[in-house]
């Protein structure tokens, strides 16, 4: 039998976790920075949470979770004899392994709302599952690291998330694009060129542009039965390019009878100008008018990161939701939030050779084993590294010098200690720096001090 991990995940070896941790150490620092807290939700939801939240493209991919025992003898016999998945998947399974985390994270709201103090503002890095067509940079588990800011609907929230975006890949020292849109913008297109009853046909489809192109995007329309009129109408916004105040000028003309979508300029032009003023380090904000974020909950602003150094898709996204915990129960609690893309992040990093640089192990010292009374001193001196803070290790058997250097030298261990009877009697330590192949005596508290 061929041994393999299921197409779509991976293993991960102790330097490719040390660049991980980097990652989520250098994220959760920037989210503490800017007044997020951490909470964490379980790996998996009730079935009836997340379907219906991500349009029908979300909801195919969502990995549902058999129920436990004879779960078929339940099942109602024309449902069976029909095959009619769509009726059969509900009857045979009460949870599903979650898609994201802002879902979750509303359900989370709803379900705490009487312990939160709003505006609540959490941070969030665990892995979702999506049962997507596996490639590179696209996983079926993939970690998500969000902020998200519930109950306000304050402009100076997408600003501050522009903002965080901006730190938190420079910080990582990554040239990126932020791409913005509205949602508003999108419906007001939808209601000037009457398909306003089909919004989220436009959209499903507007978001596959990088995919499929323009050209097959209007394929897609037209199979959606979008009329010929309504596509000009709306290739005549999709065209609009140039400045962004002369882009907004324009469109405020394009949609000057739609309400809702100059309400979605004002709203893009607030961020725009209050980006400018505080200035981004790394980042540019650019204005996307072919921006959808297929995800059916976004209403307002909505956000993606690229690269501007490697090709890969987007590496973050994000965007406002008005009306998300309203389908829990809870109604009136406007949220913004973004995600961060670790994996791709992590690949666009690699690429380009940013990660610090890491050792294949965190120990910092590795005793050589001379022996029973050796080896009993030396695990003395482990505790009191230990107890220090300093990773150290004893090698576990006395055998050829050869073979316990060699060890160390694999695993990139940059001190090797000897411990032998002369040293037991004059209570010292030859320590063997490997980087430079030196060679010196200390005692233990300055061996603690040296590590430190």
């Amino acid at each position: 039998m061929k041994v393999s991990v299921p197409k779509g995940t991976r293993d991960f070896s102790p330097i490719e976790m040390q660049k991980r941790n980097y990652l989520f150490s250098t994220l959760r620092g920037v989210f503490e920075r800017f007044s997020f807290d951490q909470i964490e939700t379980p790996s998996f939801e009730n079935y009836s949470t997340l379907m219906g939240k991500y349009g029908e493209e979300g909801d195919r991919l969502i990995f549902k979770i058999l129920n436990n025992g004879e779960y078929l003898k339940k099942v109602n016999t024309d449902t069976l004899t029909e095959k009619d998945t769509k009726a059969l998947t509900p009857a045979i399974c009460d949870r599903a392994l979650r898609y994201d985390l802002t879902v979750p994270f509303a359900r989370y709201v709803v379900q705490h709302r009487n312990d939160i103090t709003f505006p609540f503002k959490r941070f969030q890095m665990q892995p979702v599952w999506r049962a997507d067509k596996p490639q590179k940079g696209r996983y079926r588990e993939f970690y998500q690291c969000d902020a998200d800011v519930v109950g306000s609907d304050s402009l100076q929230y997408e600003v501050e998330l522009v903002q965080l975006y901006d730190t938190a890949f420079s910080t990582l020292g990554l040239n990126t694009t932020i791409r913005v849109n509205n949602r508003k913008i999108l419906a007001g297109i939808a209601e000037v060129a009457g398909i306003s009853d089909q919004l989220i046909d436009f959209t499903v489809a507007l978001d596959k542009l990088d995919k499929i192109g323009k050209d097959g995007v209007v394929k897609e329309l037209i199979g959606r039965g979008i009329s010929n009129s309504a596509i000009e109408v709306i290739n005549n916004v999709l065209d609009v390019k140039g400045e962004v105040k002369d882009m907004l000028t324009a469109l405020a003309a394009l949609l000057e009878t739609s309400e809702e979508g100059l309400k979605g300029i004002e709203e893009l032009q607030y961020i725009f100008n209050q980006t400018e003023v505080l200035g981004l380090d790394k980042s540019t904000l650019e204005l996307d008018l072919t921006l959808a974020r297929g995800l059916n909950y976004y209403t307002g602003a909505i956000f993606e990161v690229v690269s501007n150094e490697v090709t890969l898709g987007s590496i973050g996204g994000g965007g406002r939701y008005d009306n998300l915990t309203g389908i829990f129960g809870l109604k009136d609690v406007s949220g913004v939030g973004i995600s961060f893309g670790l994996d791709r992040i992590y690949l666009v990093l690699d690429e380009l050779d940013r990660f610090p640089e890491f050792r294949t192990t965190a120990t910092k010292v590795c005793f050589m084993n001379f022996g029973e009374n050796e080896a009993n001193q030396c695990m003395v001196y482990l505790k009191a590294l230990r107890m220090a803070g300093i990773s150290a290790e004893l090698f576990p058997k006395s055998t050829k010098m050869n073979k316990q250097m060699n060890y160390a030298n694999k695993r990139s261990v940059p001190f090797v200690a000897l411990v032998g009877e002369d040293e037991i009697a004059n209570g010292t330590i030859v320590l063997k720096d490997m980087d430079k192949g030196e060679q010196s005596v200390v005692r233990i508290d300055e061996l603690i001090e040296k590590l430190k």
